[in-house]
């Protein structure tokens, strides 16, 4: 996806919506000083240029007994095309599995994965990792405490 030219009120915009998805447009535009209407065909081209993806509502993981937090690194025997995209498309249908991310480094790929307790996450691997072809090396780092986290990207010029 190319880069998309983002002036001061669409950065504005941004930034609004992403304290608060559920502003209403009448507020959205007072707070950035547009008319409605202005304001409404800006953000209408935001997301038709793709730059606003979705609204969601976040939900507090612990409220929602899902309070386990664990970064795996998984470590792959060989790296075809083939391997590779069969993991990505197994990993990517586990609900537990937030986000997943290729690296480098001494992993090939990250997950973030949240369940509700020791008991689900050696169910969780033993269940859905462990059956995966290719995988040489399985690390699980837990999570103590949470000190960030964010989707709020940067959008001041």
């Amino acid at each position: 996806m190319k880069q998309v030219n983002l002036d001061k009120l669409d950065r504005r915009i941004l930034d609004v919506l992403q304290q608060d998805g559920r502003i209403s447009n009448q507020m959205l535009a007072e707070q950035v000083g547009l008319s409605p209407a202005a304001c409404w065909r800006r953000v209408r081209t935001l997301e038709e240029a793709g730059v606003i993806v979705g609204y969601s509502a976040r939900l507090d993981p612990e409220a929602m007994g899902q309070g386990l937090c664990v970064l795996v690194n998984l470590s792959l025997q060989r790296h075809t095309i083939d391997s590779t995209a069969e993991i990505e498309r197994e990993v990517s249908s586990y609900p537990e599995v937030l986000q997943c991310f290729a690296v480098t480094g001494n992993a090939d790929f990250v997950l973030r994965v949240v369940v509700p307790d020791m008991a689900s996450y050696d169910q969780f691997l033993n269940e859905k990792i462990f059956t995966l072809k290719g995988i040489a090396q399985v690390n699980s780092n837990f999570a103590l405490r949470e000190i960030k986290n964010t989707h709020t990207l940067p959008v001041s010029e």
